[in-house]
């Protein structure tokens, strides 16, 4: 009985030290990134992104819980402009908080996370002008600690937080370009 219990123990040990090894073999950090094209000028886009009171209009992660409660701080946009949330399960709580701000090119905020995981992660939005069109590029990177590192062997952070980002340009663009429209029709017709 002792020999089939130490057998057991053994093969149980070995289970965990492959795991821990495939675990260790993980990237140390992550990357998710998306774009999209937006009929409308960086001009008209960048405030949607860079006042955190207009961001939660067409952010994702806001219809996600719709009564999370909302705290801002800082200036109401741009460099040091902050806001917390305190969301259901869904959500969790965390900050985020504007880190560099340069008009109509990059925003970097640094996300807080405390729940339902702690952590700190980096977003970034850079816009890029192409003919007529702004090419707007969402992504978060952050560094992967050992229990993240598990996590992703049964979670692919890419494919869950990828088509968040998606939705968020998706509405972002619908947002903009009909605001880039009502310009152009506001505006009277060039004589040459």
């Amino acid at each position: 009985m002792l020999r089939i219990l130490l057998i057991g123990l053994a093969g149980l040990a070995a289970i965990i030290a492959v795991f821990v090894v495939v675990v260790l073999t993980r990237p140390d950090d992550f990357k998710v990134s998306r774009s999209a094209a937006i009929a409308a000028p960086a001009a008209t886009i960048y405030p949607h992104v860079n006042d955190l009171h207009q961001f939660q209009v067409w952010s994702p992660f806001a219809k996600i819980d719709p009564n999370s409660k909302l705290t801002y701080s800082g200036p109401e946009s741009g460099q040091g402009a902050s806001f917390a949330w305190v969301g259901n399960a869904n959500v969790g709580e965390g900050s985020m908080t504007c880190t560099e701000s340069r008009p109509n090119d990059l925003l970097v905020y640094r996300l807080d996370f405390l729940k339902p995981f702690k952590g700190t992660n980096t977003a970034e939005f850079s816009f890029k002008q192409q003919s007529n069109q702004t090419v707007v590029t969402w992504s978060m990177s952050g560094k992967c600690n050992f229990v993240s590192k598990a996590i992703s062997l049964f979670m692919d952070c890419d494919k869950m937080i990828g088509p968040q980002f998606e939705k968020g340009l998706g509405d972002l663009k619908s947002l903009t370009e009909a605001e880039a429209k009502k310009v152009n029709l506001d505006q009277p017709p060039r004589i040459l």
